[in-house]
């Protein structure tokens, strides 16, 4: 359905496509937002499919690329972890991950989050000392690690496990994160047994070591079922507001949940909720074997083929359930509404706190977009500043922005601020995007006067410029805003609304700027400075690196010395001595 203008306003699938629209085209009985969204539709425009599956899909297409306005839309968010076994080498690694799983090996999950996925690492490490280190750090180990000398690893980087004991360790580690616990407690048992038939006990006294703490890793889930995967939907709604939460089950144990809050601008039921969801939510990503959902779905036949064909295995989809899955839906259940009661009071905080801070700052009209800056960066180095955005609606993430600050003098916060800011609206303005109420900078009256002259500069003159400056001792409380134009600053209450908000928003800059200056800073210290002399590649740099144990052993040695590792010429040497010393 479109508008006059030919922009599209709704997005649906039928089977009976005469019934469908009789539905929306009636004189009486629609719905207060369907009836606003008819009187706004000029055209209706209809594509034929084979199969109900493909019409699903190209719903799902349509709302994800297109966002219509009376569609439930989801906001994006980053894709699941995983945790990853690397098959193609020769001691594979368990390790995070989170990407399209193009590369080689297994992959288990996904997992809510980076806390759950650590949670069962850790357990894992407990039952099956299987290596959990990058490959660069495995591959230059000369002597076992700490993670040998606690048990956590059986220190494959020096040959003190064979390739074959290694590889069963490894098959041993998929069960478990299977969720095949009992068949991993015959296995262990088993090599137990054999261990001692064959007088080995040594061995079979490590083996017995593993079943016990696979036991007591058992005996510390208290929600444990003999499921493996499933993913558990439920949905609440209240005060117009919707909440989707979706608990995850890995392994057979309880690895947390995550929740969202999807645009629900018409009146659908419960049941078109969850299936709107799942269309969109699995539309990146595959569905465990099992989805446990709130309600009976009409369209239930029509998603589990979807999604069967979608995930590569067979999907089934239900709703009526018993035992511990039983239990498991009711606390999905508890938790949503819980969930969304929370959300429903936090949104009126956020409009409580906006209109505190409006009448400190005397504005006409409360709040309703705050922008705040702040620069990260170590001795001037790696500069990165950081832009958070603050709405009525809370934090706004998807807007957030970081800038890696160039060519100016290191550690000059006032240039960088220059730079940041300029950066920032020039790209607004030309985009004809949504400019701030309030534009807060994390300093003193240096950093505005910065800030106020850019703004000149580009001719923005409805922005309010405040600038937050620490207190004493740079105690939290004792902060001082300064407003462009006022010579006098203003102090908050330490327990106001106002100031609060000031803090969240400040905080949340900071981090934001420490996170990004961090990650710049070590990929600039995880590159060799050896990658920069041409003629060194790969081989050669780890030959050298080898050979003088290090890049201060290579910064110290003389061109002769460097001549005696292998693939370096004399004028090879001189070039790296020249370099590493001028």
């Amino acid at each position: 359905m479109f508008d006059a203008s030919g922009d599209l306003l709704y997005v649906g699938k039928a089977k009976n496509l005469k019934k469908r629209l009789s539905s929306y085209f009636r004189d009486k009985g629609l719905p207060i937002k369907t009836a606003a969204m008819m009187q706004k539709v000029s055209d209706v425009q209809v594509t034929v499919t084979h199969t109900e599956n493909e019409a699903l899909i190209l719903e799902s297409n349509l709302i994800k690329d297109r966002k219509p306005r009376y569609n439930i839309l989801l906001r994006d968010s980053k894709s699941y972890p995983f945790i990853h076994i690397d098959d193609s080498h020769e001691f594979p690694r368990l390790s995070f991950y989170r990407g399209d799983r193009s590369q080689p090996g297994k992959y288990f999950g996904p997992y809510p989050g980076v806390t759950a996925i650590r949670e069962t690492l850790a357990l894992l490490q407990k039952v099956l000392p299987v290596r959990q280190c990058d490959d660069v750090f495995f591959s230059n180990r000369s002597r076992p690690c700490l993670q040998y000398q606690i048990k956590r690893c059986s220190a494959p980087c020096v040959g003190l496990i064979s390739k074959q004991a290694y590889r069963e360790d490894i098959d041993l580690a998929g069960l478990f994160l299977q969720g095949k616990d009992e068949s991993l407690n015959r296995l262990l048992q088993k090599n137990m047994e054999a261990a001692s038939r064959r007088l080995d006990f040594e061995q079979a006294a490590g083996w017995r070591d593993r079943i016990n703490a696979l036991r007591r890793v058992q005996s510390h889930q208290s929600i444990t079922s003999g499921h493996s995967d499933i993913d558990i939907i439920t949905v609440a709604s209240l005060h117009g507001k919707v909440c989707v939460e979706v608990t995850f089950i890995r392994g057979g144990r309880h690895s947390g949940s995550h929740g969202q809050f999807p645009r629900v601008p018409l009146d659908f039921t419960e049941a078109e909720i969850l299936s709107a969801f799942i269309t969109q939510y699995y539309f990146k990503r595959p569905a465990p074997k099992q989805v446990i959902v709130g309600c009976k779905l009409e369209n239930q036949r029509e998603l589990q083929q979807w999604l069967s064909e979608h995930s590569s295995h067979k999907v089934s989809i239900t709703h009526a359930v018993r035992g511990p899955r039983r239990d498991w839906l009711k606390m999905a259940q508890l938790n949503v509404n819980e969930r969304l009661k929370r959300h429903l009071s936090e949104s009126k905080s956020v409009l409580q706190r906006l209109e505190s801070l409006s009448k400190v700052l005397g504005t006409d009209e409360t709040i309703s977009r705050l922008e705040c800056f702040d620069i990260s960066h170590t001795q001037g180095q790696q500069t990165v500043a950081s832009c958070v955005v603050f709405t009525r609606e809370g934090l706004s993430k998807s807007d957030y922005r970081r800038y890696n600050i160039k060519g100016i003098t290191p550690g000059d916060d006032y240039a960088a601020m220059r730079q940041a800011i300029s950066r920032r609206y020039k790209r607004v303005l030309k985009e004809e995007a949504k400019l701030p109420d309030v534009l807060l900078i994390d300093g003193g009256k240096g950093q505005l006067s910065s800030a106020a002259e850019v703004l000149r500069e580009l001719q923005i003159n409805q922005i309010m410029l405040v600038a937050i400056a620490k207190g004493e001792g740079r105690k939290a409380g004792l902060e001082t805003l300064f407003i462009e134009g006022q010579k006098v600053g203003i102090q908050l209450a330490p327990d106001s609304a106002a100031m609060h908000l000031v803090q969240q928003i400040r905080d949340e800059a900071h981090r934001f700027a420490i996170t990004g200056h961090r990650a710049r800073r070590g990929k600039a210290q995880t590159r060799s400075v050896l990658e920069e002399i041409s003629g060194i590649g790969h081989k050669r740099r780890q030959a050298l690196l080898k050979h003088f144990g290090g890049l201060q052993g290579i910064e110290r040695a003389g061109v002769k010395d460097l001549q005696q590792v292998a693939g370096i010429s004399g004028d090879l040497a001189e070039k790296i001595y020249r370099y590493l010393k001028k």
